[in-house]
């Protein structure tokens, strides 16, 4: 195994020799991009501004939220929807229970919770349970087991009592316990009081990578209960069992951790959007935008884990966590196919302290198109079963409804389009859009273990990109069964993946043109002109 790596802070060096000083980089679309495009001119750069709070890659993930007061509807959305909250912890924590999201999971994730729990019922001394490559514990400050990702909560209680011994003793030497590495394990611990969350790995991920997994995992809590919920449950009980109140929405925990081992999106803090001519998806966001209501505050059509388009309120920006957060939502739970589906939902990097509620459906039952409308009324479902209709009357009214099914046929491209033999894959993200690109993963990687590996290697290139003290302004990376590539620039980054054949040379010349066609198509590939109200 062997790396060439170059340090972020010298010059770009392109294969024709030439040189690209930083002060110079060009600040206006070209048709030919070079690698030192900076944000806002890159392919796929957003052409009125992006959809999002912010495109950065890590930096912002590992920032506490707060709520985002300074706007109108965050206000709404903190005293309307906090209200709620408020009535169903005066009534008792199990009208809590009753009146949150989670019973509702009971129903819609039967099917899921049935497939989780074999996982569950793994017995924690075996050698299969120790044989996962990653394990993920959460627990309350008090030593309370909440979730784990295999085995059951009760028979790992003294395994999670030993992590919150450690913890504990420490702090109680005045310092903070971050991670462990010992004999091909990593061990990182995560503090977001009230809860303590602790990852397990003997992957080659870095201690932030990690760090991010457990960031989702938190704010996956946080979604289903609020912050303040869940800050006044333990401050009235330090030893309260949280698995009351989140029983049932253990698959959507489960299901989540999948979606991070599986999906670059959540790795770049981006989010892939359906490949779809820019005149039809047009249509589709001009058709969102005309069916609007007084509440809303976003609209967002989904096709499976890609977005087709948004439309939010002016002023009002959705951090990518939410709409993941959102994505897992709809793929966790069947019964949104069954009906038009209306539920409370935090959106916590947008504002942790309240509920919005969601109208959730699918413009057809078997159709992968779900359409999320969400407001901060929670007597807004029948206005916003209005919105869904007039939507769809606009839709077929202007054959753009045609369009999307035959863009779902095919939701994504072989790399083989690109014209470049030897590349097998690749991750494009561009920053100031917050929008990524990639093509089907090709059939040596089709396998999940292979996946999953090559999403190893993709996380182990961008912690080098992203190493705290010594980043890297680009990696050359060589496997026995493949050669991989990638780079960050102020404008975008970039992961390749190719043939074991392949050279360093082939690698960099890859770079411009991959681009150039990135370039060519990025009006179908990404969303240039997102629309508000």
């Amino acid at each position: 195994m062997a790396a060439d790596v170059y340090n972020k802070g010298a010059l770009w060096e392109v294969k024709n020799g030439n040189l690209v000083p930083p002060d110079r980089l060009r600040q206006d679309r070209s048709d030919s991009p070079t690698p030192g495009l900076v944000e806002g001119t890159e392919p796929g750069a957003g052409q009125e501004g992006a959809m999002f709070v912010h495109a950065q890659s890590f930096e912002d993930l590992t920032a506490d939220s707060e709520p985002n007061t300074d706007d109108k509807a965050a206000e709404v959305g903190d005293s309307k929807l906090g209200n709620a909250q408020e009535e169903a912890l005066e009534g008792g924590e199990e009208e809590a229970q009753e009146g949150g999201l989670v019973v509702e999971q009971v129903e819609e994730g039967k099917e899921k919770v049935r497939n989780s729990n074999k996982a569950k019922e793994e017995d924690v001394t075996s050698e299969k349970w120790r044989s996962h490559r990653k394990h993920m514990f959460v627990l309350s400050e008090a030593g309370k087991p909440i979730y784990t990702r295999y085995g059951t909560e009760e028979a790992l209680s003294s395994i999670m009592g030993v992590m919150m011994l450690l913890m504990s003793f420490v702090e109680d030497k005045k310092n903070i316990i971050r991670s462990i590495h010992a004999d091909g394990y990593r061990v990182v611990f995560l503090r977001k009081s009230p809860l303590i969350l602790v990852g397990v790995s003997r992957t080659n991920c870095s201690d932030r990578e990690l760090t991010r997994e457990l960031q989702y995992v938190y704010y996956q809590i946080v979604s289903l209960l609020t912050l303040t919920q869940l800050n006044h449950v333990f401050q009235h009980r330090q030893s309260y069992d949280l698995r009351r109140l989140l029983a049932g929405s253990e698959h959507l925990t489960d299901n989540l951790l999948r979606f991070l081992d599986r999906d670059p999106g959540l790795l770049l803090s981006a989010v892939m959007c359906l490949p779809l001519a820019s005149s039809a998806r047009d249509v589709v966001s001009s058709s969102l935008q005309a069916a609007k209501a007084k509440n809303l505050v976003f609209s967002i059509l989904l096709a499976g884990n890609r977005l087709v388009t948004l439309v939010r309120k002016k002023d009002q920006f959705l951090h990518h966590m939410d709409l993941h957060l959102l994505f897992n939502l709809v793929g966790s739970s069947s019964s949104f196919r069954e009906g038009e589906g209306w539920t409370p939902i935090c959106l916590p990097k947008f504002n942790s302290a309240g509920f919005f509620h969601a109208h959730i459906s699918y413009l057809e039952p078997a159709s992968d198109l779900c359409l999320i409308l969400v407001s901060t009324d929670r007597e807004d479902f029948f206005n916003l079963s209005d919105c869904k209709k007039r939507f769809l009357e606009r839709l077929r009214r202007r054959s753009a409804f045609q369009s999307l099914q035959e863009a779902l046929s095919m939701p994504s491209y072989p790399v083989s389009q690109v014209g470049i033999p030897e590349l097998r894959h690749f991750v494009y993200k561009s920053k100031s859009s917050g929008l990524y690109t990639s093509p089907d993963f090709p059939a040596p990687y089709q396998v999940e273990e292979e996946h999953e590996r090559l999403m190893g290697l993709y996380q182990h290139l961008h912690s080098c990109l992203h190493h705290p003290t010594r980043p890297l302004r680009y990696i050359y990376h060589c496997t026995e069964t493949e050669n991989l590539y990638a780079l960050v620039t102020s404008g975008f980054e970039l992961y390749l993946c190719f043939s074991p054949l392949g050279t360093k040379g082939l690698a960099v010349s890859a770079v411009n043109k991959l681009l150039k066609w990135i370039r060519k198509e990025e009006d179908r590939l990404f969303i240039l002109s997102p629309l508000t109200y």
